[in-house]
């Protein structure tokens, strides 16, 4: 019978029958010669990773799990010892509660449904929910029963537009004043009461946390009530060609620097996403097509590589040739077209390869980890993709995540 899904339903990730794991990228590229987009997955690096988050960071640590939602890779995350899991929808706490059923879920999402509140606190346990109006207040309060004594209130506060590579400020977050006044409206019904930020995706700047970390005290001296909690949200960056993240342990001094003006006693939360899985999986693309300097491939914007569209992030990449044939010495800029009749299927890069890239290549792109997987939709019917398990190191490396070193053939 054939699989029924919706239409426009994206094909889940296909595992090749009978391949040994932990095989090499190589290995993998000779034995299946994917004409479809090949997930090449580093759980040993997101694992890694995730370690050395955990023991850096002064509080709990909570895997964002919109990032990267494959099961390998949310496995990977908890045997690095997360434990907390920040959760956006119903699908994600459903997903993590089947996959780990004693773990800590925090529905981190400003705005959520009666219905999705309700599934969260009476089937998946669920007890911490974040808001930024006065409406979401009375919605939790009413799909919780008024919580029963165990219900966990986290403000999302508003910051200034920062220098982010994704700036977040403007869709979700209380401004400082009106943060203030959840705070005191939260109060009498909180088990645990928070104040939460984010200081954007993708943000080289350490001192952004210190800042926040100002601000968030301010707000709780104006609230004058008692926070148990101040979460610092995500963020954390990761190194891109081109774009070299200070070390992680300038960005923990920052946020010590922060936190000491906060009151005694405040737990910190952060909410990692990227930080621990971007180096965690490259994807391979066969080249079907080139015409000059453009090389048109079998994967694009609407799949995995939607950040190398019109955000521009660049990716370490390089060439896999069938059979091990010898590759031009001579290097050249190319752009990549995506597989989909659209025309903001583009991808500029620039990505510099072997002059003689020609059809049947494979070009592998790593720091995929993040949003690769995330964000593939079922556009103009190209969903098909397989996934491995590799033993490569990651791609690139990122300083203090305890990812490995950058491998030396990466352009």
């Amino acid at each position: 019978m054939t699989e029924f899904r919706p239409r426009g339903a994206v094909a889940p990730l296909r595992r090749p029958a009978s391949m040994p794991r932990r095989l090499t990228v190589d290995a993998a590229v000779a034995a299946l010669r994917p004409e479809e987009p090949l997930h090449c997955l580093r759980p040993q690096a997101v694992r890694a990773a995730a370690r050395a988050f955990v023991a850096a960071f002064p509080g709990d640590v909570l895997y964002a799990v919109k990032c990267n939602a494959e099961p390998a890779m949310l496995r990977a995350v908890a045997a690095g010892g997360v434990a907390h899991f920040d959760c956006a929808s119903e699908g994600e706490v459903r997903l993590v509660r089947s996959l780990f059923p004693e773990a800590s879920i925090h529905f981190m999402h400003p705005v959520k449904s009666r219905g999705a509140i309700r599934a969260a606190w009476q089937r998946h346990g669920v007890r911490d929910f974040v808001l930024d109006t006065d409406a979401e207040l009375t919605k939790i309060l009413q799909e919780t029963e008024g919580g029963a004594g165990d219900l966990g209130l986290i403000v999302r506060l508003a910051l200034p537009k920062g220098s982010a590579a994704y700036d977040l400020s403007g869709k979700f977050g209380a401004a400082p004043a009106e943060a203030a006044a959840l705070l005191r409206a939260a109060r009498p019904h909180a088990a645990r009461l928070g104040l939460s930020f984010h200081v954007g995706s993708q943000c080289l700047d350490p001192s952004a946390w210190t800042r926040a970390l100002a601000l968030a005290a301010e707000v709780i001296g104006e609230a004058g009530v008692a926070v148990e909690i101040v979460d610092v949200g995500g963020g954390f960056p990761v190194a891109y060609p081109g774009s070299e993240p200070p070390p992680l342990a300038d960005f923990m001094a920052a946020i010590t620097a922060g936190a000491a003006l906060l009151p005694a006693g405040v737990r910190l939360w952060a909410e990692p996403g990227r930080a621990l899985v971007a180096g965690g999986a490259s994807v391979v693309v066969q080249v079907q097509q080139r015409r000059g300097d453009a090389l048109h491939v079998n994967d694009g914007v609407y799949g995995a590589l939607s950040d190398a569209g019109a955000p521009g992030f660049r990716f370490p990449h390089r060439l896999i040739r069938a059979g091990g044939d010898p590759v031009a010495a001579v290097r050249r800029d190319f752009t990549l077209f995506g597989p989909t009749c659209d025309s903001a299927d583009v991808m500029r890069g620039p990505w510099t390869l072997p002059a003689d890239v020609r059809e049947g290549d494979w070009i592998e792109i790593g720091q995929l980890g993040a949003y690769g997987t995330a964000l593939r939709t079922a556009f103009n019917g190209f969903d098909r993709a397989l996934v491995v398990e590799v033993a490569d190191p990651p791609m690139l490396a990122t300083a203090g995540y305890g990812a490995g070193t950058a491998a030396a053939r990466i352009a």
